[in-house]
């Protein structure tokens, strides 16, 4: 059955949150808010936010309306935070970054600001804040909810590598080479992509890290009149708040860890584990599938026979690629990233089934729309910058850098891992192969002794941070510190899932200060 234009639009609004509303990067009343220039570290503490009506986002940050007001009608706030490109010369050159805030509807009993990051790295948190805002009406009524665009993201300095039209062909070509000559054509591709974030952002690429990115929020928490940063993370803002936890561990307020990255885990440790945890989730897709019968339109009435008919599927289409949207056809690439996006939410399994089913009858419309999302391609053929920015980011992060054939010599294990994904998790290992700028760690130190209790939640169905992330976030954070909550389900994430006893116990955390037993679990 052929997608339609209402369930095309539909999907590329809910499979991402770059395409929610935020601030944008034109127009009088938004550069009004933006400081420029150098400033001493005193004058960056007690500078004054000017915050004004949110515009529409920037094309960096996915395009689209401004963000529609509040329930009881509160209208979103935009402004600009000034502050150092290089932390390590706090009075030199500074940068801007962009920031939104919602105020507490009960300001008598205000807590504070609530901090968000949502992840990525590389998502826009002044586009996707307003996009989940009515997740967290519970925690507006004593907190501000915050969240901004770090450096190299958004309305942030982005960083941003290619044209629309060369992101087009980069992200149809063959990112699992067969050959030498496709092996040569990936590495040229690589080369490319590379060179052109160093040529966009220049001398600020090699500061676009976690660690300056942490201490961007302490001088947030500051400029907001916080004595504590209460802080909201998902997904790589788990990462983000364990590095900010470790530089500032007095600092440390209320913090919740959702969708949890594993700090233990290097560049390889942490592809193979997210291979297994989307070969797990696509295992429950698929046992889901079998235990609904003829109800299901997949081929195969066990879960082998499924996963069978998807790789197959995918082999077909590394030989030839079907019809997609206009004049761009669905190759085995989009199709692979299509299937991942469909599994970070159970809701969005019906999605799946249904684009599988259409793939094999020739129609990849829906697996493209679904890998446009992940890779934020908007309907209008523009690109945010999610991609440009993960990239920027981690490979400044990591030191590892390993080149195609390194990446070849570990297929197997990555195979074992996922007969489905792990050839291009495998192969991605390369990624920062050709980049210019080197990295920092071999993965982040997250030890926090002396910080208040972090709430860390793992999800035992988590395709993207696998569960095993939560345990490892707790014992590295240190005694005393870590408290882990886990939730028994599908999807990246807990809180925004639906679970009352998720949101009973982080609410209560947030609110009111209520720890709950560690080794809590919620089914």
């Amino acid at each position: 059955m052929p997608i339609s234009a209402a369930q095309r639009a539909a999907l590329l609004t809910a499979t991402t949150v770059l395409l929610a509303a935020g601030c944008s990067d034109g127009g009088d009343e938004a550069d009004a808010t933006r400081p420029s220039g150098t400033a001493g570290i005193s004058a960056l503490t007690s500078q004054k936010l000017s915050w004004a009506p949110c515009p529409a986002p920037s094309a960096a940050e996915g395009g689209g309306p401004a963000p529609s007001p509040l329930p009881g009608g509160a209208a979103w706030e935009c402004s600009f935070l000034q502050t150092p490109l290089d932390w390590s010369v706090p009075d030199g050159e500074t940068i801007e970054l962009a920031l939104i805030r919602a105020r507490a509807r009960d300001q008598e009993r205000r807590i504070g600001s609530l901090v968000f990051n949502f992840g990525g790295p590389g998502g826009s948190g002044v586009t996707a804040l307003p996009g989940f805002a009515t997740d967290y009406e519970t925690l507006r009524g004593r907190y501000d909810l915050v969240s901004f665009d770090p450096r190299g993201v958004g309305r942030s300095d982005p960083v941003e590598c290619l044209t629309d039209k060369e992101l087009d062909a980069y992200y149809a070509l063959d990112f699992t080479p067969d050959d030498e000559a496709e092996e040569r054509t990936l590495s040229e591709a690589q080369k490319r992509y590379a060179a052109g974030c160093e040529r966009d952002a220049g001398p600020a690429l090699p500061y676009v890290g976690t660690e300056n990115a942490a201490r961007d929020m302490d001088l947030m928490r500051q400029v907001l009149g916080d004595d504590k940063l209460h802080y909201f993370g998902i997904s790589y803002g788990t990462e983000l708040g364990g590095v900010y936890a470790h530089l500032f561990p007095k600092n440390v307020g209320r913090a919740l860890f959702d969708a949890v990255v594993d700090p233990e885990a290097g560049v390889e440790e942490g592809a193979l584990g997210q291979a297994r945890g989307f070969q797990l989730a696509l295992d429950n897709f698929a046992q889901d599938c079998v235990d609904r019968g003829a109800e299901c339109t997949l081929p195969g009435s066990t879960v082998a026979e499924i996963e069978t008919f998807v790789t197959d599927l995918l082999a077909s289409l590394d030989k030839e690629p079907i019809a997609g949207i206009g004049d761009r056809k669905l190759t085995q690439t989009q199709a692979t990233n299509g299937i991942a996006q469909a599994l970070y939410s159970k809701e969005f399994w019906t999605y799946l089934e249904q684009g599988l089913s259409d793939a094999e009858g020739g129609d990849g419309a829906l697996l493209l729309t679904l890998s446009d999302s992940m890779n934020g391609r908007g309907q209008n053929g523009s690109y945010s910058n999610i991609q440009a920015a993960n990239a920027a980011i981690n490979c400044v992060d990591f030191k590892q850098r390993y080149t195609l054939g390194q990446a070849k010599e570990r297929l197997g294990q990555f195979r074992e891992a996922s007969p489905v994904f792990g050839d291009f998790m495998g192969w991605g290992l390369s990624s920062c192969s050709q980049w210019p700028v080197p990295g920092s760690w071999e993965h982040p130190d997250v030890s926090a002794p002396g910080a208040a209790p972090i709430l860390v939640v793992g999800n035992t169905g988590d395709p993207a941070t696998p569960y095993e992330g939560a345990r490892s976030m707790v014992k590295a954070l240190g005694d005393g510190v870590g408290v882990e909550l886990t939730y028994e389900g599908e999807g990246h994430g807990a809180y925004n899932s639906g679970n009352a006893c998720v949101k009973k116990a982080v609410d209560g955390y947030l609110l009111d200060g209520r720890v709950p037993a560690s080794g809590t679990v919620c089914k």
